[in-house]
């Protein structure tokens, strides 16, 4: 087996091993995975954090040692707290890296770096505060920073940011937490999701107070939620049909 870091600021990961192919989801500076297959061009990775897989360009990660990734792995994560920051190379360049992004392997990548931080866990009060961060942000599928980002990605980050796992797609992070019976119940931070029509999870956001949700939908945006769903002001419509709130903190 062998074993990677991302290097650069940000990395499609795609469903096929070709640039044209879908981004199902982004490798962040930082980020630790396995390499599955090693072809030409790309590999087959599995990303440590949440076991995503997916293909990324060969040109565009570093290869680490067996006992530098296990011993990684097992480290408090260390993030970035500004929306967007720099990372200093060797060579004295910098690199702008999103927010969130890890900086546990600044060491064995002979980088740099004197932003700011976070390695602890926050109050669930604060996952409202870092969703507020991503305000408008475009939407982008199998997007992770605030300049793009897709609902579970956006879902998945605040809550990473905070000190708090979540997976990637909002039908895994809706196997997580603990059901509410009513929407009455929800407290910030708390996690809703919305079904299609064939009954599948497609859509998650985070409850506010006041019966008000931040989700990523066109742009990160804050909607009106009652027993029906999210209720979009501008189209004076509902988008999107609830299935359940969960609690994933207490």
């Amino acid at each position: 087996m062998q074993y990677g870091i991302a290097h650069l600021s940000m990395i499609s990961l795609r469903e096929n091993p070709s640039d044209t192919a879908e981004q199902t989801s982004q490798v962040l500076y930082g980020e630790l995975f396995k390499v599955l297959e090693v072809r030409k061009n790309w590999s087959r990775i599995r990303l440590a954090y949440d076991k995503y897989e997916g293909w990324i360009d060969n040109k565009q990660y570093t290869f680490c040692e067996e006992e530098i990734y296990k011993a990684l792995i097992k480290e408090n994560p260390i993030l970035s707290t500004n929306l967007v920051d720099f990372i200093l190379l060797p060579n004295e360049q910098l690199m702008p890296v999103p927010f969130g992004v890890s900086l546990n392997s600044l060491a064995i990548l002979g980088h740099g770096f004197d932003g700011e931080s976070t390695n602890s866990k926050q109050p669930k009060n604060q996952l409202i505060e870092t969703a507020l961060i991503y305000l408008n942000s475009p939407y982008q599928w199998g997007g992770k920073t605030s300049f793009g980002i897709d609902c579970s990605g956006f879902t998945q980050m605040v809550y990473k940011i905070n000190g708090y796992k979540l997976k990637r797609d909002a039908s895994q992070q809706a196997t997580q937490g603990d059901p509410l019976s009513f929407i009455e119940e929800s407290e910030p931070g708390d996690l809703a999701f919305f079904d299609n029509a064939e009954g599948k999870i497609t859509h998650v956001g985070i409850m506010m107070k006041d019966n008000y949700i931040i989700h990523a939908h066109g742009k990160v945006r804050i909607d009106r939620i009652d027993h029906t769903g999210i209720f979009n002001a501008e189209k004076r419509t509902h988008t999107h049909k609830l299935r359940v709130i969960k609690r994933i903190i207490d």
